[in-house]
């Protein structure tokens, strides 16, 4: 029995998990946890770390090392995406982590993280053809899917924590600032190439944000179990509905809301207004939720790697 454990140094949230893998690459989940230390928080245009979020990281890693430590001869793969990517004092951040807790970090390129997220939603996905999206923190994600091959992927340096700081949308939203954002991420979104060839598409939707979403609207239909989101789908009219209701509510209102967590909703917002432009500019009508992404894609890789004959 293999105790694999996987670190995750996102951009709005730190996040570990635990696995334990038999004889034949058999994987179980075992322990999930979530720390909510917005490492890309005021990276500004300068895309500087700064001290208190790289502090607030750290203390992170260093819970969840105490909790992986108790376990026996643990693997840990230790991986960042797009704050440490884009952070000019990368190799500092690093260094301190490697320093202070021990891990050597691999940090994904844009395209790496694009194909991971491929690697974990392509065997939780039963549709032949879709685009996959993943907004987090400092980027967004997209793969074109077709005939459940990826066709097309790139990785967009913006998310919900530097679009909402960016454009002030964190407590009350003035109409400016969203035509802005908006206005913003359609010239973004033009950009790409291939994008067209994903009209009317389904998308695929992953992230803190589409979790955020998908909590909202169990919570609403009153559903036993809010956090079982892989296949869960939502129609445009209720994710606009949605976005609507949370636009019309201060920060503070905001926190209220049943399913969307405190030291989120600052954000949400910034998090959802790509899905929200890419849905009109796809004129796509369905968001189907998985919960696969990166760290199920690197857990792909690595039973394929070690456990191939099975």
């Amino acid at each position: 029995m293999k105790n694999l454990v996987i670190v995750d140094i996102g951009s709005n949230s730190s996040r570990m998990a635990i696995y334990k893998i038999d004889v034949d690459g058999f994987c179980t989940e075992v322990r999930r946890c979530k720390s909510s230390s917005r490492l890309s928080e005021g990276m500004g245009p300068e895309k500087y770390l700064t001290p208190t979020a790289i502090s607030r990281t750290i203390d992170s890693l260093k819970s969840f090392k105490q909790i992986y430590s108790s376990i026996t001869n643990p693997t840990v793969i230790t991986i960042a995406t797009a704050a440490v990517r884009q952070a000019k004092n990368q190799k500092s951040f690093l260094k301190k982590v490697r320093k202070k807790v021990g891990l050597n970090v691999r940090v994904l390129s844009g395209r790496e993280e694009a194909y991971y997220d491929y690697l974990g939603v392509i065997n939780r996905v039963k549709m032949n053809d879709y685009l996959v999206m993943d907004i987090g923190g400092a980027s967004i994600e997209l793969v074109r899917v077709r005939g459940r091959k990826r066709r097309d992927l790139i990785s967009i340096p913006v998310g919900s924590v530097n679009i909402s700081e960016r454009f002030n949308l964190k407590n009350y939203v003035n109409g400016a600032d969203l035509f802005n954002a908006q206005r913003f991420l359609k010239n973004i979104f033009h950009r790409v190439p291939w994008l067209n060839k994903a009209s009317h598409y389904q998308i695929i939707l992953l992230g803190g944000a589409a979790r955020t979403l998908a909590r909202i609207n169990r919570n609403h239909q009153h559903f036993y179990n809010v956090d079982y989101l892989n296949g869960y789908h939502l129609n445009q009219h209720r994710i606009l509905g949605t976005y609507e209701m949370l636009l019309r509510k201060n920060l503070s209102d905001r926190k209220n809301v049943n399913g969307l967590e405190k030291d989120r909703a600052d954000i949400i917002l910034g998090g959802l207004l790509p899905l929200i432009t890419l849905l009109d500019e796809l004129d796509s009508r369905r968001v189907v939720f998985s919960d696969g992404g990166v760290r199920e894609g690197i857990i792909n890789e690595y039973i394929n790697k070690y456990y191939r004959k099975y």
